[in-house]
């Protein structure tokens, strides 16, 4: 058995990928699933695309490689975190749509635990900061708002999951309610230091013990499928941020990556032992192998890729996404032009869920190329604001930034990002590096790859992008910034 399969299930996409035992890339399938947005402010998506997709895809990758079942030697689950899927237990069937991790609907609902003093019980135990993005308010709103749902949840009629329990659930026939402590870790139900449920929390939101998964480690056994001909065991688990964190080899603490996919997420390895942020971000588990518990510091930024598909969709200036970088490098700068792309409110260091998207500094000279450049201006310019609070936060001055996701391919951003970080950024071979990440935990499960020293020795780098930008202009740049993001935040009224 000479593969690993993994399943990268993302917020507008379901990706399978095949990799070898070096860590390389055998064959990939993709494809997007409907977005859903009933009101302003709200994110859906239906489990069932999201189901359906990813088990085309993998059953996709198979044939194009011309592997059967016998060829894998295990599975690998990576997620979009925090979105939140209730079904029926005995149908399987969904009770509604999947709220997904970017809608705000239930903002007024963390407004109201705040009003309580509840967010510092929230942040001591579960490291998060209270925000309509995490799964715990949004399972809240299901229970309430779904006919039925609290008292079917009350009778053990229902489950709750993240999409990796989802996912998993669906592989095993429904034979196994499972996720893994990274994933619980972004529920705001779980404590991050005693390692499992917690009960004071889940009577602030309102959930029954029954509907929750059983939390397991993000590398081992946990049932087989027999979708695609014979037993596969489903060997790894890890939300697509700390995945991406082990497909970079971010194993010893001070090491950051950041992915750049809908949203951009940074990371940085703290080891075992949890660091409590004084700077708004999140204290995160990245992994628990065996009896150790890793741990993260992560800022979590809403939007990144997804503005450059609102520039093709909403505006209709580029036609493909990778447009963006042509149109950009055709001009020398923004124009004085800045985009905070704060769609989905701002998250870290900010944490501002009334904040709304703005486009400041036009003239009549602006061009479409001048808005493009200043979207990616805009991407690269909230991980600077990330990265300043996460070295204050550890005391660790950053020496290198490792970077994968879609956007990554960008030369233009990752030139960008090293020129306002002034700090070198390196991306790898393998871009991939979520589902490389999954691959990694499930084929370690197996006994695929020995141990963490031999996943360390596939990593190579493919460009270092060296910071070239004088300090005057990246100060110019930064206190424009600071100025667009004064305009932005609190633009809703609570």
């Amino acid at each position: 058995m000479k593969h690993i399969l993994a399943l990268d299930q993302g917020t507008t996409s379901s990706r399978a990928i095949l990799f070898d035992h070096a860590g390389g890339i055998v064959a990939v399938a993709q494809k997007e699933f409907p977005q859903i947005f009933p009101r302003p402010g709200w994110v859906e998506h239906n489990p069932t695309d999201i189901w359906s997709t990813q088990a085309g895809v993998a059953a996709e990758v198979l044939q194009k490689a011309n592997l059967g079942a016998a060829d894998i030697a295990a599975i690998g689950i990576t997620n979009q975190r925090e979105t939140t899927v209730v079904w029926d237990r005995s149908t399987g069937q969904p009770v509604g749509n999947a709220i997904v991790w970017q809608d705000r609907r239930t903002a007024s609902n963390c407004d109201a635990l705040k009003r309580r003093k509840l967010d510092r019980v929230i942040r001591r135990k579960t490291g998060l900061v209270l925000d309509a993005y995490f799964s715990a308010t949004k399972l809240q709103w299901i229970l309430q708002h779904v006919k039925g749902a609290r008292a079917r949840a009350k009778r053990g009629e229902l489950a709750f999951g993240t999409v990796d329990s989802w996912l998993v659930w669906n592989l095993t026939g429904g034979r196994v309610h499972v996720t893994d402590a990274s994933n619980a870790s972004r529920t705001m139900l779980f404590n991050i230091v005693k390692g499992d449920w917690d009960d004071q929390l889940l009577e602030i939101f309102g959930v029954p013990r029954s509907v929750l998964p059983e939390v397991r480690s993000s590398s081992e056994v946990y049932g087989e499928t027999t979708m695609f001909g014979a037993p596969i065991p489903i060997a790894g688990i890890a939300g697509d941020q700390q995945a991406a964190l082990f497909g970079q080899v971010c194993t010893k603490p001070g090491m950051v990556k950041n992915t750049y996919g809908t949203g951009c997420f940074m990371l940085m390895n703290t080891g075992s032992r949890p660091i409590a942020s004084r700077n708004n971000l999140l204290t995160t588990v990245a992994w628990r192998i065996g009896n150790r518990t890793d741990y993260a510091l992560e800022g979590s930024i809403f939007i990144a890729g997804a503005v450059v598909q609102w520039l093709r969709d909403g505006l209709g200036i580029i036609r493909s996404s990778a447009e963006v970088e042509t149109l950009a490098a055709s001009v020398r700068d923004t124009h004085g032009v800045y985009l905070v792309p704060a769609f989905a409110g701002l998250g870290a260091p900010h944490w501002d869920q009334y904040a709304r998207g703005i486009l400041v500094g036009l003239t009549r000279g602006t061009t479409s190329a001048h808005v493009a450049r200043a979207a990616l201006e805009g991407i690269a310019l909230q991980v600077v604001d990330v990265l300043k609070a996460m070295e204050a936060d550890s005391s660790i001055t950053l020496k290198e930034l490792r970077v994968d996701g879609g956007a990554c391919a960008n030369d233009l951003l990752m030139q960008l990002q090293a020129d306002l970080l002034d700090v070198p950024v390196v991306r790898p071979r393998v871009a991939e590096t979520t589902a490389l990440g999954a691959a990694y935990l499930a084929g370690l499960a197996v006994g695929f790859w020995k141990d963490q020293a031999d996943i360390a020795r596939h990593w190579q780098v493919d460009r270092r992008f060296r910071p070239g930008m004088k300090a005057a202009a990246r100060k110019r740049i930064a206190a424009g910034w600071e100025k667009a993001l004064g305009r932005a935040k609190g633009w809703e009224e609570p």
